[in-house]
């Protein structure tokens, strides 16, 4: 099964990552996100419902998803848009639109206010 997390972390997180990364340790495989501002900014509760959705689906067409989901395909092309170009889901040669994960874990800290 293939899981990615989707988190908030820091550039200095991510060049580790990286650089784990490039020396062949797997650690996973991350979506990431400046601030949590910015996580819930781009995954709105309509984009993760097509999260929700293409989850281990494979290839779809956005009409797939808009009847899947139950919405307008001119709403879901656009929400669509939102999520290809903040790289959580990828465009297959055909021309459709992939999230190619099994399952999808979110991970962020809340703390303490300063």
């Amino acid at each position: 099964m293939r899981t990615v997390t989707l988190g908030v972390s820091s550039v200095h997180d991510t060049q580790k990552q990286l650089g784990a990364a490039f020396r062949g340790e797997h650690g996973g495989e991350f979506i990431s996100f400046a601030t949590v501002e910015l996580l819930w900014k781009v995954l709105t509760a309509k984009r993760w419902e097509i999260l929700q959705a293409i989850t281990g689906q494979g290839e779809m067409t956005i009409r797939e998803i808009a009847r899947r989901i139950g919405r307008d395909v001119k709403a879901v092309h656009g929400d669509v848009q939102a999520l290809l170009l903040a790289g959580v889901l990828d465009r297959a040669e055909s021309g459709r639109v992939v999230f190619p994960y099994d399952a999808v874990r979110v991970d962020f800290t809340l703390r303490k206010a300063a």
